[in-house]
């Protein structure tokens, strides 16, 4: 095979892999505890860090410019 070919076939089937884990990592298995709550857990409290990290917190955007920076 091309070796060119045989690189993108490699990173879309890590990309696949990846994102049908976070899918399934991720969905919901109803109202009972389950063995993957742990790891949704914390893959959802990485994505709310982030999402800080870009967006900065709600409680930053609720104070007035003057109090924000001394």
């Amino acid at each position: 095979m091309n070796p060119n070919t045989d690189k993108l076939v490699r990173r879309t089937t890590m990309v696949a892999t990846v994102t049908a884990a976070y899918f399934l990592l991720t969905a919901d298995y109803g109202p009972e505890p389950n063995v993957l709550d742990p790891i949704k857990n914390t893959i959802q409290s990485a994505e709310q860090s982030v999402k800080k990290f870009i967006f900065g917190s709600k409680e930053e955007a609720k104070k007035p410019a003057a109090e924000k920076h001394p």
